[in-house]
């Protein structure tokens, strides 16, 4: 392995090529550990763009030459699909986050926890998510903090910048909440929304209850020191209005453990990457073997079925009424030159008029970019569809 600082350019080398280049090899020597996520996730991001997935036939209509766009494999883990969606995605955001303050907040894993989540990721990773998020709620009820419930989107991330296993919640939450009564929209005081030693020691005890109780066998194995130690990195605050917070999203939401810009080399042996040193504020290089470098990769592919991005308090479905409600609350506090301002009541009937905005969702699938393309001949933008070679079924 190879670390070193890095002041280099984008290659053009991809995870795709890394993955058809060391993957068989991988797959030979470690196929019997894998969990059926990572083979899929090998597989697809192999076939992604390229003839095996089908594509759609175009014809230049200045140049006169055809030419095919190949299917994106779709697969969550891959850094080269999800941009078009991923726009549509952060556009709906943008009309459902209310108009307030926000906060970014960080519950991280102690070390010592790491081989117990490599155990049981499933579980592990929803009881932190979980867990986290409860303990801000919990703590953002009380009168002396906030005395509110606040929206939290909580995202799940697994990685650090070298790629290595390091299991952390990022939580965005409303500088605000909306009383016990539904009335009163109780804004956070300043730069200040929990205390942050309070709520480390919360989510530790919540966390080594919830494991003591649900898999006493696991807990057993857990050193007892784990649960002193310092839980949250941060609560600090964020900003306010739609800018700062769909640029939060855009940084967190949607990340995979490596981008493709990221990757600097690949050679017949060995992968080199780059990586943000956050000490010593500066970027290095890291050189590791192909196959070290997929398998740091494949552990951060999640179980099949897992939601790494949840929605808690004001932003969870169930609470759809009361998230219209603290919005209009949030609109009403505005001064306004109307000699008597519309009631709430008034507000909400209007509300319950218009049509249902979709319900908040974990970003899915990536899109083909079915857009005319650019020809890849002369670059022009007027292109003709053909025909298309349809994907084919997955098992």
């Amino acid at each position: 392995m190879v670390d070193s600082s890095v002041n280099s350019t984008k290659t053009g080398v991809e995870l795709a090529d890394i993955v058809r280049r060391f993957g068989p090899k991988y797959t030979s020597q470690f196929g019997h550990l894998m969990m059926p996520s990572q083979k899929r996730a090998l597989a697809d991001i192999a076939a992604c763009c390229t003839r095996e997935l089908g594509g759609r036939l175009f014809r230049c209509n200045d140049c006169n030459k055809s030419f095919w766009r190949f299917h994106c494999c779709r697969n969550r883990a891959c850094p080269k699909c999800h941009g078009k969606q991923t726009q549509q995605w952060l556009e709906k955001r943008q009309a459902e986050l209310l108009p307030c303050s926000y906060f970014h907040a960080v519950a991280t894993v102690p070390s010592e926890l790491r081989d117990a989540f490599h155990y049981d990721q499933k579980f592990m990773y929803g009881l932190l998510m979980r867990v986290a998020t409860e303990a801000v709620k919990d703590l953002c009820a009380k009168k002396r903090h906030l005395g509110g419930l606040p929206g939290i989107l909580a995202v799940l991330h697994t990685w650090n910048g070298r790629l290595g296993f390091h299991p952390h919640v990022h939580m965005l939450i409303t500088g605000g909440g909306i009383s016990t009564d539904g009335e009163h929209w109780e804004p956070a005081r300043g730069e200040f929304l929990v205390p942050v030693g309070v709520l480390s020691k919360k989510i530790a005890a919540t966390f080594r209850d919830a494991v003591q109780k649900q898999k006493p066998d696991l807990f057993a194995h857990i050193p007892a020191g784990v649960w002193r130690r310092e839980w949250v990195s941060f609560v600090k605050h964020y900003g306010h209005g739609n800018d700062a917070v769909l640029n939060y999203l855009s940084r967190y939401v949607f990340r995979t453990a490596i981008s493709n810009a990221r990757i600097l080399a690949v050679d017949e042996t060995h992968v080199t990457f780059r990586y943000k040193d956050r000490g010593a504020d500066t970027w290095r290089t890291m050189r590791l073997p192909g196959v070290e470098f997929l398998g740091r990769f494949l552990q951060h592919v999640l179980p099949r079925g897992f939601h790494k991005v949840r929605y808690y308090g004001l932003w969870h479905h169930s609470k759809r009424d009361l998230s219209n409600r603290a919005w209009l609350l949030l609109i009403l506090q505005k001064p306004t030159d109307a000699a008597s301002p519309p009631k709430i009541a008034d507000l909400l009937e209007a509300l319950s008029q218009l049509a249902d905005i979709d319900d908040f969702q974990e970003i899915g699938e990536g899109d083909d970019n079915l857009d005319s393309p650019c020809c890849p001949h002369c670059g022009s933008t007027r292109t003709t569809f053909l025909g298309e070679w349809p994907r084919p079924r997955m098992p």
